[in-house]
């Protein structure tokens, strides 16, 4: 007591008080799949051998870039063989692309990310096969061989594979998604393109062929889970209640095998159309929200992206009510996030903010954080990540001549990592910040109504703290007065460019945050 009673005892205990209080703040909260995901397109990545093509070793040594990055999971996008770049028709589904390396290499970078608290998610494509996929080469040897009911088959006189005759007698020009058999009387479809041939899922050996895939990563190599791709399409869309029948019973039977094992699925349509799927696949990617906040971006208008974000997570919560919302800005099939928003750095900084502040389970596009470019063609939106300069990048992937992420528009990641302003830090604060809260990683989300549509604004709280979270979407400084029933929250939690509230006015400076509590 005594010590505490001179003056610098008092001193030090206000500065031990600090240190806690920034300790409690900064401590991890959040814990995967509420955490932050991190998609890599494993050929642009990070090239380990100097082939020009990126590889399991190359990621394998950029881990610990990912953990400081505040991830805790990654998606890995399809890394079977395959006979085209990016892997979305798959030959072996129990093998590595020989290109990316090895089953043993694969098993290393699982027990190193799991050293690390990473997550792994792996691209499981079962709506379809690749052609050249011994399945399908065997089913076009024999039509009595059992591989042949492992796909969707209609003879040749079949109305459904003719075209369709006008009402002169003249056949109208269609796209079909029956392909014929060179030698043979079928046709096989393919909802994507030829070289995809769709699976029969009416076929109870064909189901029982993919749990032994689901199986066969879980149990052998170790995944922690599978995105799935056109998940929708299993079945025909009239056949949508099949389809949905189809995942939970897929479900099922992974978690026989792994109980916490995650499923998340692509269901690219409108809300009404993705509800029925969240029994069978428990996380989905919401496409609406990553439109919504760019389209908010670019108008520097806040108006209904909150209300509409939130109807459709209390929708979906009626189906399931531990869904799991996978939002993003941008994915792989998408033009990157700084294209979308006419490469103007702060909107892209702007974008993040609302991301990772908004209720869901964020994913990162690999190389938003960096500012990459990219507009279709999908090759162009897949380019190499930029490590650091040309002369010394040697990880940089050199398998396609980069036509937006060039080194002239993109600074290197290892530049920006001195930079304080950078986007790379920009991303780094919000997603420590976000995973140091509770209330911004699983609190509720409540709108507030502001006359000033250049301002975003919502409450997002949970049982242990309450935040109101401000965004200023334009270029412009915004001086207002907050809502009486807002005046509660007085403490600044989170600030940047010089944000500031004081009995009741707030000021945002353009494309700033602030982060209030209670």
């Amino acid at each position: 007591m005594r010590f505490l009673n001179s003056k610098f005892g008092i001193t030090v205990f206000l500065l031990v008080l600090v240190f806690i209080a920034r300790a409690q703040v900064d401590e991890k909260v959040s814990k995967w799949p509420q955490g932050i995901t991190y998609e890599i397109f494993v050929q642009s990545f990070a090239d380990s051998d100097g082939d020009g093509i990126g590889d399991i070793n190359g990621m394998t040594e950029k881990l610990d870039y990912i953990k400081d990055l505040g991830v805790e999971g990654i998606w890995l996008m399809p890394i079977n063989p395959s006979n085209s770049y990016h892997k979305y028709n798959v030959d072996d589904y129990y093998g590595i692309h020989p290109d990316y390396g090895t089953l043993d290499d694969f098993k290393n970078f699982m027990n190193e990310a799991h050293k690390r608290g990473i997550r792994v998610v792996m691209d499981l494509v079962v709506n379809h096969s690749g052609d050249n996929n011994i399945w399908f080469q065997e089913a076009l040897k024999d039509e009595n061989s059992k591989y042949w009911d492992y796909y969707v088959w209609a003879h040749k006189d079949d109305p459904k594979v003719q075209p369709p005759v006008s009402a002169d007698g003249r056949q109208r020009r269609w796209r079909s998604n029956w392909n014929k058999v060179e030698g043979s009387d079928y046709y096989y479809f393919s909802h994507f393109s030829p070289n995809m041939p769709d699976l029969n899922y009416d076929n109870p050996k064909l189901q029982q062929e993919i749990f032994k895939v689901g199986r066969f990563w879980l149990e052998e190599v170790g995944i922690d889970g599978f995105r799935l791709d056109a998940a929708m399409h299993v079945f025909p869309e009239y056949r949508a209640v099949d389809s949905h029948a189809w995942w939970e019973y897929f479900l099922q039977e992974m978690k026989k095998v792994k109980e916490d094992v995650y499923i998340v699925g692509e269901v690219w349509a409108p809300s009404d159309v993705v509800a029925p799927f969240l029994k069978g696949i428990p996380a989905l990617f919401n496409f609406d929200m990553g439109g919504a906040i760019i389209k908010a971006v670019n108008e520097e208008s806040a108006t209904e992206i909150i209300t509409k974000h939130k109807e459709i997570i209390d929708f979906y919560k009626t189906v399931n009510p531990d869904y799991v919302d996978c939002t993003f800005l941008t994915n792989h099939d998408q033009n990157r996030i700084l294209s979308s928003v006419d490469n103007d750095m702060n909107k892209a900084k702007i974008a993040a903010s609302l991301l990772f502040t908004l209720p869901g389970s964020p994913y990162i596009y690999y190389g938003e954080e960096i500012g990459m470019l990219g507009e279709k063609p999908d090759q162009f939106i897949r380019e190499p990540f930029i490590w650091s300069k040309t002369s010394s990048d040697k990880f940089r992937t050199t398998w396609i001549e980069p036509k937006f992420s060039v080194a002239s528009a993109v600074t290197p990641m290892q530049d920006q990592v001195q930079d304080k302003n950078s986007l790379l830090n920009h991303y780094k604060s919000f997603i420590k910040l976000r995973n140091s809260s509770s209330a911004l990683t699983y609190g509720e989300l409540t709108p507030v109504e502001l006359s000033n549509s250049k301002i975003s604004a919502f409450v997002r709280a949970d049982d242990k703290e309450s935040l109101l979270v401000i965004h200023n979407l334009s270029g412009e400084d915004q001086a207002f007065g907050l809502p009486e029933n807002m005046k509660v929250f007085t403490k600044t939690y989170f600030a940047n460019k010089k944000s500031e509230a004081s009995d009741g006015q707030v000021k945002v400076p353009g494309y700033g945050t602030l982060i209030l509590q209670k």
